[in-house]
């Protein structure tokens, strides 16, 4: 079976990458140095920094968000008040760590899951236990998303694709491995701190096709 895209045409592959899509891999870390009420300033490294440019999509704890300027050491994004509803985005202060990745391109792997950037709900991490190796999150859910987890399927924290180990009717489980607590912001993280939720768009399109039905 052809794997590459030699036969698609570029319009189509134009069409396809001007919504943004991401797999939930974490591949760089930023800091927050500055934010106001509708920007963030977030430093990071200088191989990341080289690949952006204004106008560049880019997930920050899951967020899809626009690159509008940088500098050698920085970029800023702006924010909607929207956003800052919905999402942690209002939490984030100086000094934070957040989980950078820029969309996924024809060549990307999807190592995790398709991810979009559109956060649906905001979780609180109700319990973080140790357990070998790794370390179990529990995250208080949100009742409208409820539906769309089920034991061993996809889920998006920060950015992150991740895999749901339980699930009752208010909380759901995770367990992130040495890697990921390393080069993820998880490894700040603290109980009562807020989380982005991304549930799996395939759910989201299933429920949609069978109401319409």
């Amino acid at each position: 079976m052809r794997t590459t895209t030699d036969n698609i045409k570029p319009d189509f592959l134009k069409i396809c990458y001007n919504a943004s899509m991401f797999t939930g891999i974490i591949t760089h870390l930023g800091t927050v140095t500055e934010k106001t009420i509708s920007d963030l300033k977030i430093a990071t490294s200088s191989d990341l920094l080289k690949k952006l440019t204004p106008g560049t999509s880019i997930a920050i704890d899951g967020i899809c968000l626009t690159v509008v300027t940088k500098n050698k050491n920085t970029f800023t994004i702006n924010f909607m008040p929207e956003t800052a509803e919905k999402t942690n985005i209002k939490t984030l202060k100086t000094n934070d760590k957040v989980n950078l990745e820029l969309p996924a391109t024809a060549e990307t792997l999807l190592s995790g899951h398709i991810v979009q950037g559109h956060v649906d709900g905001v979780g609180k991490i109700k319990s973080l236990v140790k357990k070998g190796n790794s370390y179990i999150f529990a995250v208080a859910l949100p009742k409208k998303l409820h539906k769309y987890l089920v034991e061993k399927g996809s889920i998006c924290i920060n950015g992150i694709s991740l895999t749901v180990i339980s699930i009752t009717n208010d909380e759901f489980t995770v367990g992130i491995i040495p890697h990921t607590w390393e080069n993820t912001m998880l490894h700040q993280a603290q109980v009562g701190d807020l989380v982005n939720l991304e549930v799996d768009v395939l759910a989201k399109y299933i429920e949609n096709l069978l109401r319409l039905k």
